[in-house]
């Protein structure tokens, strides 16, 4: 998984999370068989425990997908001969719609911040590069002050399975971003070994981790009243939308995205179906003529 698909480290954890359940059903339920002895029956009673367990049935297809590579990988070592997973059936996934925040509520979120503090310069300098850029959150984390290029707006992001791609930055942005490194970031009193290059860094001078973003966000939206479940991929979803609203390409919010596919992309253009109407109107030949 790391070395010949690439894959983040957040990936493979939750991968082997994946095996480690089917592990433990095995010995519980099946008695503890062999690996070679794992059949379809066998299979399809740990999805049956699995959906006991009122995982969402995009976790659940995940861990099924999770399970399928496994048994795949072991096909390819010939460890077994035959893959038991190949009619399986993954549960039937609803295409949710995501939670946005408008331009109103962004707004508020940043002005919430209490900008008379060190950790708050650097929170808005760190929610401001996320929603001017939508990146991940482990993209946000990572991002290194070597693949800072503000001279002329432009980040190098590595995204998942370690792609990189280049994603514009606003000038609001980077007004924050050069506020943080010099006024706060210069300051820390001792940055960790290993750490010299990570741009957002907590007070001891270390990284700051995913959760840790979460409860900036959460502490936030409590402030400001928010009935909204926010997080810190609300950011991601509310620049996407914000960008298609107002006209843009989609293949071009595709590659800021860091999508892989287009219709991944596509979820935005259901989020506004004013701005749907209005795109028929603008163009479409013969609608409301």
């Amino acid at each position: 998984m790391q070395l010949e698909r690439s894959l983040s480290e957040n990936t493979v954890e939750a991968y082997l999370h994946d095996v480690a359940m089917l592990e433990d059903f095995i010995r519980s339920e099946k008695n503890g068989i062999g690996i070679t002895n794992i059949e379809l029956q066998h299979l399809q009673a740990f999805v049956a425990h699995v959906n006991e367990l009122e995982l969402s049935a995009g976790t659940q297809a995940r861990v099924l997908s999770g399970i399928k590579s496994f048994f795949h990988y072991l096909l390819l070592e010939e460890i077994i001969k035959r893959d038991p997973t190949e009619l399986l059936e993954a549960p039937k996934l609803k295409r949710a719609l995501p939670s946005v925040l408008s331009v109103e509520e962004i707004n508020q979120l940043f002005e919430a911040i209490d900008h008379s503090t060190p950790e708050g310069q650097r929170n808005r300098a760190m929610l401001e590069t996320m929603y001017s850029c939508g990146l991940r959150v482990s993209e946000l984390i990572s991002l290194a002050i070597s693949n800072l290029h503000l001279e002329v707006g432009f980040l190098r992001i590595v995204g998942k399975g370690n792609k990189e791609r280049l994603v514009p930055i606003g000038s609001t942005a980077v007004t924050q971003i050069k506020l943080y490194k010099d006024h706060v970031r210069s300051h820390l009193p001792k940055i960790k070994a290993g750490q010299e290059d990570i741009l957002f860094l907590n007070r001891r001078g270390s990284g700051l981790s995913r959760v840790m973003v979460f409860m900036i966000l959460k502490d936030l939206t409590e402030k400001c009243g928010f009935k909204k479940n926010v997080h810190p991929h609300t950011l991601r979803h509310s620049f996407a939308t914000h960008l298609v609203e107002a006209g843009a390409d989609l293949r071009a919010v595709q590659e800021m995205m860091g999508h892989k596919s287009i219709t991944t992309t596509e979820i935005y253009t259901h989020l506004d179906r004013a701005y749907l109407r209005k795109t028929l109107e603008k163009y479409h030949p013969r609608f409301g003529r």
